[in-house]
């Protein structure tokens, strides 16, 4: 499994990340069909919002998690992280849509007023907008352009993961167990941050002892 994507050819390496995206794509048109067909439960323009906002947070934890699963278990999934925070953009996209388009009906007022009034929704609003750069930059091009300044920028994808955690912990009235799961698992990629030199030093020395003692 570590050896995975390595092991595929280039062309079915390149096939595997627009599989990703068709797949990565599938939750939005099954949601959009159920609610069509009238098989969302309460207010299907809501639920819609939610089931959006929900699957763009599932990939953000995603994109987050490829660093730390490449560290622990040597699986490199890095090949997919771009598609990965793609997809999260394009489904906070999808939700924000939503909500002008079919919830609020374009009524400018009334969205500006709940962005400036409403502390989730300007919470939401804000991490929508740190991803705008991040999905514009998403490109070798930016990548050679902008140099170390592009790890940089990209770093706000914390920040961002941060805000939709909090943003979905406050949009409900009660913040149950399944909020507080992403709350905690978002937590746990954010902390592994700082602690991540540290295990990559300690797993060097111990690739290193074996030699020195040969």
């Amino acid at each position: 499994m570590a050896g995975f994507p390595a092991a595929l050819s280039p062309r079915l390496r390149k096939a595997s990340i627009w599989i990703l995206y068709l797949l990565g794509l599938l939750p939005a048109a099954w949601g959009f069909w159920l609610g069509a067909t009238g098989r969302l439960p309460g207010n299907p323009v809501k639920e819609f919002e939610h089931f959006l906002g929900l699957w763009a947070l599932r990939f953000l934890i995603a994109t987050l998690a490829v660093t730390p699963l490449r560290d622990l278990s040597g699986i490199n999934l890095l090949r997919y992280r771009r598609a990965l925070g793609l997809l999260a953009f394009w489904y906070v996209l999808m939700h924000f849509a939503t909500y002008m388009v079919l919830d609020q009906f374009l009524n400018v007022a009334a969205i500006v007023e709940d962005i400036t009034r409403r502390p989730f929704i300007t919470i939401g609003m804000a991490g929508l907008l740190m991803l705008v750069p991040l999905a514009l930059t998403s490109n070798n091009w930016s990548i050679r352009k902008l140099g170390s300044r592009w790890g940089k920028l990209h770093r706000l994808v914390y920040v961002t993961a941060a805000a939709g955690a909090l943003h979905y912990a406050m949009s409900v009235k009660i913040v149950g167990p399944q909020q507080w799961i992403y709350i905690a698992i978002i937590a746990l990629l954010l902390a592994w941050r700082p602690l991540r030199p540290y295990f990559n030093a300690r797993k060097r020395r111990r690739r290193q002892a074996p030699s020195a003692r040969t």
